[in-house]
């Protein structure tokens, strides 16, 4: 039997059990080696000059003063890297899997390049257009604001609806609209007849704003260039190696096989780093042209500024309902801000793949529109796409229930999939493989104690606090690049290398892997050694996003033990000298049967090379699911909103390691309830300038800003993965903006509050209650 079939959890650190990280020894005590650890012999370091302007011809560029500066070895700019030959970077926006085709190429009228450092114009405060090398860092810096530039501003634009507004500035001059992306998806028609005949239609307008990743490690990245082999290596904090080697080979001009992309231990991704920076493209450049390595690093600011950012979609949307509650149709229209050049159009794509969530939606109907405008880049950021979604599916719900005289929990149970309608083709044709939404949600209320919260509230209104509690459904649509490769190897002096593409940055990928080895070859976790983080070695990867490492990772990594399997037994039986066929395989020991005479997995590998090797191209989507309660207390006076309870319930299929899934839904409601109430990049509308640039104007959560979390994971397998694994990373995020708003709401609807937009800072609380009031005053 192969080990796809297996469901075995005996193995003490095996499938399913909560083992402790393997590396947290290791980092905790400052073993770790993050992209600014790694330095080469004879480096120079780099120092990147940017726009601050947000729209801006570039003029004339003078770095006399610039190379006059003690240790400045060089002043490069966009017109030398041009005579070089260094392209835009390539990127991958469209999505290529078959299952979530919402976005094709017939609706793309526009694919924004990329230049590493532009020499004629500047779209976005931030943008590269000179880069200082030197002997020190600081040097570096000294010559970098030497640099005189000489600017010629131009009118810009920074949200999506006015630069999709016929007359908005040109971001580009090479397209006649910075609309690039228009896409219809769904039955028009028999959405328009639905809300014909619906007894109640809901509305919302809404903006689910931009945020940034913010990894406590900031980019950076070492380029060398080695001549005798015409090869380029690029050491960087990078999460998809192989998009990294793509991009920066694709920048210069060379074949992907003459770029190496390296990285050790990443300090954080969340999706952001997971696309080619133009940083990674400019050292390696760099360091052919002066013959030595370029190291750089980013300061915080820089990450605020030029990092890709997250989210971005301004929504209309309308729910139609029968009288009795049953849905009957939705309408929307999602425009995606993709900022000044097109990285990705895939949030886009999966949120509107996902529009009727877990609902059972007759009809629905969506236009998709990406808009290019004067900001950083956006790219898919932590569950990319669908919490945008789940959030104005959820307050849609919510809306329709407090104005129509719905159950809020009974309307959610009323019209939820069904788990014997599984599988269950939504309304965009995307077909949901398996799932109990309705136990989720059950469990979840139950956990959250709803049906005391009466009591909690008149408890809190004694102490002059106002408090709501408020409940959101969730799926994902994981698909992710969808290849992955896995060489496992059984090494004579007890060791097994696990050779894999995917590159953790933080989810603890040498346990949980290991974990399966564990248990189908009996080896000890200790002996696991997993080998990553360098595209020489790894060859094909797709990296940690979209839930997909472990799921696709698991698949290739049991093919492979299949076949150390069946290679052991043959030279077992050679060994052992019986017949092949009566050498049966207990890890890690292969036995005559019947006898006592047996050898192990290390031994067989001293007689002769015993490894695996699988690669494969898995495409079929996997859709974890969940709910979320949340429960908040308000200030009236001051507006302050604190968050006093959370809990989530959230199915994976079958959890390798509880322990680290348990870490990832918590780390991932934090992101989710930190949008909700806090982070935002807030772009000045007029001159285009990140107003929250530094982590004093980006408000991210704190610890003692959040409870304690109540986590559960349900566990219903997978029907479309042979181990029964949907995946995990994403899901504590993606639920969390709707329950977090829908109970702020909850909490002042007897003060005829109906919605108010994120962040729901306590400035936005107090107005919100003082426009109720003055309203019902009048």
């Amino acid at each position: 039997m192969s080990f796809l079939q297996s469901r075995t959890r005996a193995a003490r650190e095996g499938f399913g059990k909560p083992v402790l990280r393997k590396d947290d020894a290791r980092l905790l005590v400052g073993g770790g080696c993050y992209s600014d650890d790694v330095n080469l012999p004879g480096q120079a370091y780099a120092c990147f000059v940017r726009s601050p302007h947000a729209h801006a011809r570039v003029g004339r560029i003078d770095t006399t003063a610039a190379l006059a500066t003690p240790g400045v070895l060089a002043a490069l700019t966009g017109k030398d890297a041009r005579a070089d030959g260094v392209g835009p970077l390539k990127h991958s926006p469209m999505p290529g899997n078959p299952y979530e085709d919402m976005v094709r190429a017939a609706d793309v009228a526009f694919v924004a390049p990329h230049p590493p450092m532009p020499a004629d114009r500047a779209r976005f405060a931030g943008e590269i257009v000179a880069m200082v090398i030197a002997e020190t860092p600081a040097a570096a810096r000294d010559g970098a604001e030497r640099v005189v530039v000489e600017w010629i501003p131009l009118p810009s634009v920074t949200a999506s609806l006015a630069a999709a507004d016929h007359g908005a500035p040109l971001v580009w001059d090479e397209t006649r609209s910075n609309v690039c992306v228009d896409a219809q998806v769904g039955d028009a028609a028999a959405v328009e007849a639905a809300f014909a005949r619906a007894a109640h239609v809901v509305r919302l307008d809404t903006w689910v704003h931009r945020i940034t990743g913010v990894p406590m490690e900031p980019r950076a990245a070492v380029g060398s260039w080695d001549a005798a082999s015409g090869r380029y290596t690029v050491h960087a904090g990078a999460g998809g190696l192989g998009r990294t080697q793509t991009g920066v080979a694709g920048a210069l001009g060379v074949p992907e096989s003459a770029v190496r992309v390296v990285a050790r231990d990443v300090g954080g991704n969340f999706g952001t780093r997971n696309s080619c920076y133009p940083e990674f493209a400019l050292v390696a450049w760099a360091a052919r042209r002066l013959g030595r390595p370029v190291k750089w690093t980013a300061e915080r600011r820089e990450a605020f500024l030029a990092d890709y950012h997250g989210r971005d979609l301004t929504a209309r949307a309308e729910l139609a309902l029968d009288t009795d509650g049953t849905f009957l149709a939705f309408r929307g229209a999602n425009t995606s801000n993709v900022g000044a050049h097109a990285v990705s159009f895939h949030p886009l794509n999966k949120g509107m793949a996902l529009t009727a969530t877990v609902y059972r939606m007759p009809a629905a109907a969506m236009r998709g529109r990406a808009v290019i405008t004067n900001t950083s880049p956006t790219t898919p950021y932590r569950s990319a796409g669908r919490p945008e979604v789940m959030f104005i599916m959820e307050r849609l719900i919510d809306l329709a229930a407090r104005r129509h005289g719905f159950d809020r929990l009974e309307l959610r149970r009323k019209n939820l999939v069904r788990a014997a309608a599984m599988p269950h083709r939504n309304s965009m044709g995307v077909v949901y493989d398996s799932g109990d939404y309705q136990a989720a949600l059950d469990r979840a209320v139950a956990l959250a104690d709803w049906s005391g919260f009466e009591s909690r509230r008149a408890e809190a209104r004694r102490r002059g606090l106002y408090r709501g509690i408020g409940v959101a459904n969730y799926i994902e649509l994981n698909t992710g690049f969808s290849r992955e490769r896995a060489h496992i190897t059984v090494r004579p002096e007890g060791r097994v290398d696990l050779v894999l593409g995917t590159l953790s940055s933080g989810q603890g990928h040498a346990t949980s892997f290991a974990q399966l080895l564990v248990e189908w070859l009996g080896v000890e976790l200790s002996q696991v050694q997993l080998i990553t983080g360098d595209t020489d070695v790894t060859v094909v990867g797709g990296g940690a996003h979209s839930a997909r490492a472990l799921r696709l990772a698991a698949i290739v990594m049991a093919k492979a033990s299949d076949q150390i399997v069946e290679k052991g037994r043959r030279i077992a039986a050679r060994l052992l000298e019986a017949a092949e066929a009566d050498i049966e395989f207990a890890g890690p020991r292969f036995r005559v049967k019947g006898t006592d005479r047996s050898v192990d997995l290390f031994e067989a590998a001293r007689a002769e090379t015993l490894d695996g090797l699988s690669d494969e191209t898995m495409p079929q989507p996997s859709f974890p699911y969940g709910s979320a309660v949340c429960e908040v207390e308000v200030d009236p006076e001051t507006g302050v909103v604190e968050l006093v309870r959370y809990t989530t319930v959230d199915d994976c299929g079958r959890a390798v390691n509880p322990m680290i899934l348990h870490g990832q839904t918590h780390g991932g409601i934090a992101q989710g309830v930190g949008q909700a109430l806090w982070e935002a990049c807030a772009y000045d509308r007029e001159s285009g300038q990140l107003l929250s640039a530094t982590m004093m104007d980006y408000a991210l959560p704190r610890a003692d800003m959040l409870p304690a979390f109540t986590t559960e994971i349900s566990e219903v397998p997978s029907t479309s993965h042979p181990l029964g694994l949907r995946g995990g990373g994403e899901g504590g995020t993606t639920p969390a903006l709707g329950a977090v708003v829908n109970a702020i709401v909850d909490a002042l609807a007897e003060l005829g509050v109906e919605h108010i937009e994120m962040p729901v800072t306590s400035e936005r609380v107090w107005e919100a209650i003082r426009a109720a009031g003055a309203v019902r005053g009048a």
